[in-house]
């Protein structure tokens, strides 16, 4: 893999994180009309009508998995798609989103300790130290300089969804890497969101989906748009190639950009000001993101 084509990857992976960010102001904006679980599901039945046109136009048919793959990719809806989402609203019904995106900025540390496992992905010393660097940025930019924050409070049944949403989110990413030995990540994250989509829907009609479908606001059909595009579409597809191209530990640690992107926007869109906090975390996350994909230099003789 040349230079220029690692770099479009790595471009590909921090406009993600900033689609993802911005996830988190569709939502809020969503929220404002739809029931979570009915929200999780248009956003990904849309997601997959587009995934299915665009993986007809690339390969001119929506490819079958052979046996052996049909577990591994129901796997992938269920994990990354389904009980991402069950968890992530459970927890963020019971402790505050700061807390919570705290929690999950741990998704890196997790995806590089069972990457070094399953994978013998080189787990070294100058990566173990980008990790937490760039940890320690998005920690800084979610409690505003106040890291001890994170001490506060117990560990209680929110923690633990959330934390569930953590792990459901490492085995997305590493079923993904395993499954895209045999199909594209196009073709994956295609089936992922059916199966989610699928599983979702159950939910969703218990939420009433069926009878408030017609009452969504307009600025709430946009947003949900925007999750099933750019949030979906586009983000799955580029992050799966990061993981397909440099693999899910590299890939993974663009993660801690999302809550600093979210930020970002808060402050283009709500006019949210930025803080010192934010900047320092900017330039933290920055560097481990350096340090975690920077190869090793040849010793000079």
């Amino acid at each position: 893999m040349g230079k220029s084509s690692k770099g479009f990857i790595y471009l590909k992976l921090v406009l993600t994180a900033f689609f993802w960010g911005g996830t988190f102001i569709a939502g809020r904006i969503t929220a404002q009309d739809v029931d979570p679980f009915s929200a999780s599901f248009l956003r990904f039945a849309i997601a997959s009508i587009f995934l299915i046109l665009i993986t007809f136009k690339a390969e001119g048919r929506l490819p079958k998995i052979e046996k052996k793959q049909i577990i591994p990719v129901f796997l992938l809806g269920m994990t990354g798609v389904f009980a991402y989402n069950i968890f992530f609203f459970k927890g963020l019904k019971i402790i505050n989103a700061g807390r919570a995106a705290i929690i999950v900025a741990c998704n890196p540390i997790f995806i590089a300790i069972f990457s070094s496992y399953f994978f013998k992905e080189r787990l070294n010393l100058l990566k173990i130290i980008g990790i937490i660097i760039s940890l320690i940025g998005t920690w800084i930019v979610i409690t505003r300089g106040n890291l001890n924050e994170v001490l506060h409070g117990s560990l209680g049944l929110g923690e633990i969804y959330i934390f569930c949403c953590v792990f459901s989110w490492v085995a997305f990413s590493l079923i993904g890497k395993a499954v895209m030995v045999d199909i594209s990540p196009l073709v994956a994250v295609s089936y992922s969101s059916i199966v989610g989509a699928l599983a979702l829907f159950p939910s969703a009609c218990f939420e009433g989906i069926i009878k408030n479908f017609f009452s969504y606001s307009r600025i709430a059909w946009l947003s949900i748009f925007y999750l099933g595009v750019f949030g979906t579409v586009i983000g799955f597809i580029w992050y799966y190639q990061g993981i397909k191209f440099i693999g899910p530990t590299k890939a993974s640690i663009f993660i801690n950009f999302v809550p600093i992107s979210a930020i970002l926007l808060a402050f283009l869109i709500l006019s949210e000001p930025i803080t010192l906090s934010l900047l320092v975390g900017t330039i933290l996350v920055s560097l481990g993101v350096y340090l975690t994909n920077r190869s090793p230099g040849k010793k000079r003789i």
